[in-house]
């Protein structure tokens, strides 16, 4: 009885992983990111890490491949690591969605602390509107780590602060990227 509960909902989930597959997967952009919206794209391939996790599931039931869909978990492995080694900068601009990641990064995110120069350099009074969202600098503080919403739907992706569409780094993005790298690790 127990057994049939796991194989049924092995064989949904298998359904599932499938069907995201062939829906997000093959609507790749021309440089290998899959692309579901123009807001902190970045933040749905960073979920990435439960395909991750699923190959791992596949490989410890002895599943070579999903039992309905063509792809093996080795598949759904090189595919998570494609999208991880696209935010580090295997990508059509050379550019590293992280922070302080390479020589290629991005420098004017749109972010208060790191647009914002230390209260001992400016003691006024600084509004979210201000200077420091406006100008073309780069930012004067350096937010190592901080992944960015990422290019648009053409791998085109614009350095400026004002853009918070791909260039606001946030939580949603950088928590589900540990994710994805512990599932490369666990492989």
């Amino acid at each position: 009885m127990v057994l049939d509960l796991y194989i049924n909902a092995f064989h949904i989930i298998n359904l599932h992983v499938c069907i995201y597959i062939y829906m997000y997967i093959y609507k790749s952009m021309a440089g290998g990111l899959y692309y579901l919206g123009e807001w902190s794209n970045l933040q749905y391939l960073t979920a990435s890490f439960l395909l991750g996790t699923y190959a791992k599931q596949l490989k410890s039931a002895q599943h070579p491949a999903m039992p309905i869909c063509v792809h093996s978990a080795n598949d759904l492995i090189e595919f998570v690591r494609q999208q991880v080694d696209y935010v580090l900068g295997d990508n059509p601009k050379g550019m590293s969605y992280m922070v302080g990641f390479g020589d290629n990064y991005p420098l004017k995110i749109h972010h208060r602390g790191a647009s914002i120069v230390s209260v001992k350099k400016y003691p006024k009074s600084m509004g979210c509107y201000g200077p420091a969202l406006t100008t073309n600098d780069a930012n004067p503080n350096i937010h190592v780590g901080a992944i960015t919403g990422g290019p648009d739907e053409s791998d085109e992706y614009e350095d400026n602060r004002q853009n918070y569409q791909q260039s606001e780094p946030a939580t949603y993005i950088n928590a589900a990227f540990v994710g994805v790298v512990a599932s490369l690790l666990a492989q």
